[in-house]
């Protein structure tokens, strides 16, 4: 139904990002299945790391958020 991102570059510095599903769709998925999607994000520095969340929607129309754990963002070639 919709992320939030916690951005944080090489010098400290934050951005919140929050919208509706992901690259602006709204998947449904079955059982097994999965989904891919390529991003982006706004970042002054080389370098940074990036946490966030995913609020999803069961078939009995009950939401519940996904934790995505913090992974880095790194420049190619930095």
């Amino acid at each position: 139904m919709s992320r939030y991102w916690h951005i944080t570059d090489g010098a400290g510095r934050v951005e919140e990002v929050r919208g509706p599903g992901v690259v602006g769709e709204q998947p449904e998925l079955k059982p097994g299945d999965s989904y891919q999607y390529t991003s982006g994000c706004p970042l002054s520095t080389p370098s940074g790391i990036m946490v966030g969340t995913y609020t999803m929607r069961n078939g009995r129309g009950e939401e519940f958020h996904i934790d995505i754990p913090a992974f880095s963002l790194d420049m190619p070639g930095k």
